[in-house]
Formats: structure tokens, sequence, C-alpha cells
């Protein structure tokens, strides 16, 4: 249930709500033009891509959602949080808002999604858009909260010690320039993800079963932009190279002094990038 304070304050005029299989789903539709899907990454929302929706909209109609179990959308119904599930959630998602083919932009675990609908998906997706994303799993490269979730003590109290404190040490580690976590910021953060349902939807997730299908990258036959922050914490800069060699037809841009999210500590840079990218032929 999406309690009142949070709905008032995090919605706004083009937030609207869906059912996908039970589930009350938030998303937005924003611009004119060629249609884009942002995915949002774990711990996050689509509150993450606000400023390259106000520096793309001009041309491209922008199609965000909170994915089920964060932001505003309800869990997703048997808990189920495996790549699969969530592909084939996004798929229905495009079903219900009658996108038959698109251009797609996934951050961390929405990369992963991004490329896994690439693969499994092909015909829905024209252009694909990894913002550090996630599915090369290396132990060393675990994200804290991740870390956290899968620790069996602290897991289990995970709900009960999500403090503001605690969240703004995970921004600290997601963003370079620490001016940018501000006192907004970690309350987004803090009452999104502490929002009812949501921690028991991260833990879901975190502790989930993943199989690593990396080696399917070469398979990818849609041409790729990789968007990387030097400086990323939680996904290392190595993951970004290893994705341009995998996939045939990308392009790797690298953004200096940037961490984890570069929409969102370099709006400006990485939306111009983007634009030039979905422009060309």
């Amino acid at each position: 249930m999406i309690g009142l304070n949070c709905l008032q304050k995090y919605t706004n005029d083009d937030s609207r709500f869906l059912v996908i299989d039970g589930s009350l789903v938030h998303y937005r539709v924003e611009g004119e033009g060629k249609p884009l899907l942002l995915i949002h990454g774990a711990f996050s929302s689509l509150h993450t891509f606000d400023q390259w929706v106000h520096l793309l909209s001009d041309d491209h109609q922008i199609i965000r959602l909170d994915l089920p179990g964060f932001g505003l959308s309800d869990s997703i119904q048997g808990h189920d949080y495996s790549i699969t599930a969530l592909v084939k959630f996004l798929t229905k998602f495009m079903d219900q808002m009658g996108i038959d083919q698109c251009d797609v932009a996934g951050s961390s675990l929405g990369g992963w999604l991004a490329w896994e609908m690439a693969l499994r998906k092909s015909s829905r997706l024209n252009k694909l858009v990894l913002v550090s994303s996630a599915g090369f799993m290396e132990d060393h490269s675990v994200p804290l909260p991740f870390k956290v979730a899968r620790t069996p003590v602290l897991g289990k109290v995970m709900k009960y010690a999500i403090k503001k404190s605690v969240l703004r040490t995970f921004l600290n580690q997601v963003f370079v320039d620490q001016k940018k976590v501000t006192d907004e910021l970690v309350d987004r953060y803090y009452d999104l993800i502490s929002r009812e349902g949501n921690p028991e939807a991260f833990l879901s997730l975190a502790n989930g079963k993943f199989r690593s299908r990396t080696n399917k990258l070469k398979d990818i036959k849609a041409r790729t932009l990789i968007m990387w922050g030097e400086e990323d914490a939680w996904l290392p800069v190595e993951s970004g190279y290893w994705f341009q060699v995998c996939i045939p037809d990308s392009k790797l841009i690298i953004y200096e002094g940037v961490g984890h999210v570069p929409m969102e500590e370099a709006p400006e840079a990485t939306a111009k990038d983007l634009k030039k990218f979905l422009k060309a032929r």
C-alpha cells in the first residue's frame, strides 16, 4: 500500500498507475518523439532519471517506471526477483503500454535487465544503452547494500536498521561529488526504500540465485552505448571495458570524476552523448 505522504511527495502530474499481475505499478510518460524506456537500478526509483527527462524530453517520448518492490510500485507477486521474472514483467509493461519497439537504457540492475531484453526480446528493442550495468558477477564488486542484505543477521533486521545515516553512507559511495548528496536526495532514497514492502523486496532481490549469462553478450545485435563513471565504487569501470569487448556493435564512454550514477552526477554530459547516439543512424 502506498502511504499518503509518499504519494503526495513522489508523484507529479505525469504519474500514472497500472496493474500487472495484481501489482500496482507507478510510471510516467513524458515528452514527444521516438520512445525511450528507462530502467533504474536496485535501491533506486524512476526519479534517478529526473534530469535526463528534463534534458531529453524535447526529442524523445520517455517512459520510465518504478520496478516492482521499488519506488511507489507494489512488490512482484510471489517475490520472484530473478532476472527472468523481471524481464517478463518489463515485457508485460511494454505490452500494456502499447510499445512494440523502443530504445532501452538501463542503470546498474536496470542495465542488466536491458541487455537481457536485448537477448531474449530482441524484436522489442532498437538501440541499447548500458549505464554502469550489472551482470558481471565478481565477488569483489558486490555493492554495499547487497553485502548487508546477504549477511544473515543484518539481512533479517535490515527493514528495521535502515536509517538516514546508513543511506547517506551508501550514497556517499555512489557519488564522487559529495555536494550532490543533499538532504533532499537522502530523504528521497530513505522514504522510498523504507516504504512498506520495499525492504522485503530488496532482500528477496539481493539473496536471489543469479546465473551469469555474460557469455551470451556476443549475441546482442542491437547497437549499444556503454556509459561508466571512472570512479564507480559499486561496479568497477573494468566491467565497462568488458561489456565493450563482449558486445559486438558497442561504444564505451568513460566519465572522469563520476561515480555509479552518471545520469545524476553528470546529467548534461551524459544526456548530450545519449542524444547523439540515439539520433545517429
